[in-house]
């Protein structure tokens, strides 16, 4: 039959001459067959091996009848609570609901429950009481053992043991699933699968598992001692690698183990490949046009995904944990095929958006010896400082970039995944950086520097600040050749552990500086398995489990924000607050490097805010981009000669666009 959409009704399944389904896969996010979304990618991999997939995408977790649609599954159910943890996707960090959910038709909130992979677990158990339960997705990969979860600010368990499912398949799960599902379709039963890679599951009885396996603390110590907790979050981060890890174990008292096996290994670019030339719709199913689409889809309907995978290492990101250090790569073959199939799309204008993944300049495995030995557990490839081993070039990139530039109907490639520049500043070469300026970015380049203190970006895992100093002047030198007048907008975070009011100060000074008024900023979110959040819960740096500054206090997290946009009216009184807290009363006055002035109070109207701001903050967030942009502006941007940065931030949700 022609491509279409899986089944999503009892009706398009008898369409098929399906009386019944293989795998129901149940996902929280709505049903878009695009390969940016995971349930796409796994449920079209299993249909290439000849299994039987329908999809139930949000369904009502109130009633029992939402689960049924298809009746009972002949191998299992496949859960993922969607494209980002369902917590993540719900709450801001200041635990605020919010407003819009753009993996939802129209962006509508509230079609999907807290805790979504668990709660669509119990709803199944509750019709289908032994049918098998796979889950997975980023959810389910980044809770796979006992984690912190800052919404409920408790250690909890593995999500195995609270959701009842049988098996979880962390990280990207092609070679997991298809291993699971034929296990399942030849008879073995699901309580016996316990030899696929990249799967934790639950047991009674560890005797069989190898010698070598890694017994961690069991979760009644973890939820008693912090710093314990703090040991067994490091075990797991340094066995993360396919080559190096061991198998983990994690003891639940009379509920038994959880055991994670290793990793599964690296597609290779043959299976990369594979897996982008499925027969996707590329686009949402069409019963959501009434509601307005799926907003997520704009996005990403018109950007390429040509690697999986980041060595970078940063503190606060979980990649790690998910998809591995390990950089897997598209052919160029198959990024031109799919560049191709986007101009023949009646929406296509020319522009392809962003050709690149978790980091965009990163094409190639970080050094040779990870072919046979994989990532290093002992350091890391680009902090503090590149290793000696680490392969720099970004030849390949720049060749997929001009072939994609050459396909008919192209206008236009830009490039919109992080690029990380200590990586660029690796490069001896300039030609990257060149094509870059020329080409792929449009008056101004995003990247995150994140901080200024060398304290807090060593706590993050990131450069010192001098290198993204370098990187700025190497910028502006390229642009000045190129003839571009291009701009540098840098992505900061405020009350990252290590960051106390003095670095917060730092950080506003440095923004004074450069002239530049963020419209957003990103305060530290605690999300699950990162280093990061494990230093949140801990107060220690699991890898070295010394004592770490943590900014805990709402009220401190809230001044510690409100000093990188100390322009606006509105912040006035929790930067005066913090300024004195930090005993830098010297950037309060009418000196040009003060933040704020003194208030000057009236008897009968109380405070002004323009009296608070004065003279010396005027204008300031009016920059040369703006001024291009609007013939009123009169405003000049900072004299400050180190730095040029210009444009308005705004904060992505999607953190892997953040290196």
């Amino acid at each position: 039959m022609d491509k279409d959409f899986l089944p999503v009704s009892k009706a398009d399944m008898k369409k098929r001459g399906w009386s019944e389904a293989d795998f129901v896969f149940v996902t929280g996010d709505a049903y878009v067959d695009h390969p940016s979304f995971g349930p796409a990618i796994i449920s079209r991999l299993l249909e290439r091996y000849g299994y039987k997939v329908c999809m139930i995408a949000q369904p009502d977790w109130k009633d029992d009848k939402s689960i049924d649609v298809f009746g009972r599954p002949r191998l299992g159910f496949l859960v993922c609570a969607g494209n980002m943890d369902s917590m993540v996707n719900h709450y801001s960090v200041s635990k605020k609901r919010r407003q819009k959910d753009a993996y939802s038709p129209g962006g509508q909130m509230g079609l999907r429950p807290d805790y979504a992979t668990t709660v669509y677990c119990n709803l199944i158990r509750r019709t289908y009481k032994d049918v098998p339960i796979i889950i997975g997705g980023i959810e389910a990969s980044l809770r796979r053992l006992a984690h912190y979860d800052y919404w409920s600010d408790k250690l909890k368990h593995s999500i195995l043991v609270d959701s009842s499912a049988d098996i979880l398949s962390y990280g990207m799960g092609e070679h997991s699933m298809v291993e699971i599902a034929e296990a399942l379709d030849s008879g073995i039963d699901v309580k016996d699968i316990t030899f696929v890679r990249g799967t934790c599951y639950r047991t009674k009885d560890i005797s069989g598992l190898p010698d070598d396996r890694i017994i961690l603390q069991d979760y009644e110590t973890l939820s008693g001692d912090r710093l314990e907790y703090a040991k067994s979050f490091y075990t797991q981060y340094i066995n993360t690698d396919p080559y190096s890890a061991k198998t983990l174990v994690e003891g639940y008292g009379n509920r038994g183990y959880i055991v994670q096996n290793p990793p599964s290994y690296p597609l290779t670019q043959m299976e990369m490949d594979d897996v982008y030339d499925l027969p996707y719709m590329n686009t949402y199913h069409p019963m959501y046009e009434a509601a307005g689409g799926i907003p997520a889809i704009s996005e990403i309907k018109f950007s390429l995904t040509s690697n999986r995978g980041c060595f970078g290492g940063c503190s606060f990101c979980a990649l790690t944990f998910h998809q591995g250090r390990i950089i897997q790569t598209r052919s160029h073959e198959s990024l031109v095929r799919e560049a191709e199939r986007m101009t023949h799309e009646p929406d296509f204008k020319g522009y392809i958006h962003d050709v690149g993944g978790p980091t965009a300049n990163f094409r190639h495995k970080s050094c040779a010896k990870q072919d046979k030995y994989g990532a290093c557990t002992n350091k890391q490839c680009l902090f503090p400082k590149p290793c000696q081993n680490l392969k720099v070039d970004h030849k390949d990139y720049v060749e997929l970039l001009r072939k994609l530039e050459a396909v008919p109907g192209v206008k236009k490639v830009f490039i919109r995944s992080g690029i990380r520049f200590d990586y660029v500043m690796a490069d001896s070469s300039d030609e990257f950086l060149r094509e870059l300026c020329e080409k792929h970015i449009s008056g101004q380049l995003r990247v995150a520097p994140e901080h200024v203190s060398d304290n807090v970006l060593k706590m993050m895992g990131k450069p010192e600040n001098s290198v993204y100093e370098s990187f700025i002047e190497r910028y502006q030198r390229v642009n000045a050749k190129t003839g571009k007048k291009q701009y540098v907008v840098p992505y900061l975070m405020s009350s990252h552990p290590g960051s106390t009011l003095r670095e917060a100060v730092e950080l506003a000074e440095y923004v004074r500086d450069i002239g530049y008024m963020p419209e957003q900023v990103q305060d530290f979110y605690p999300t699950p398995s990162t280093i990061s959040t494990c230093m949140y819960y801990t107060g220690v740096d699991p890898r070295t489990m010394k004592p770490v500054y943590v900014p805990h206090n709402p009220h401190e997290k809230a001044m510690q924000k409100a000093l990188m946009m100390y322009r606006k009216p509105e912040n006035y009184d929790l930067v005066k607050e913090a300024l004195i807290k930090a005993g830098r009363q010297d950037l309060i006055g009418f000196d040009k490097k003060c933040l704020i002035t003194p208030r000057r109070m009236d008897k009968n109207s109380g405070a002004s805010d323009k009296h608070s701001y004065g003279k010396n903050n005027k204008g300031k967030n009016n920059t040369a981009l703006n001024a291009r942009n609007s013939k009123n502006n009169k405003a000049k941007p900072s004299n400050n000669k180190k730095v040029s940065v210009q444009g308005n931030h705004k904060n992505g949700k999607d953190r892997n666009r953040r290196k």
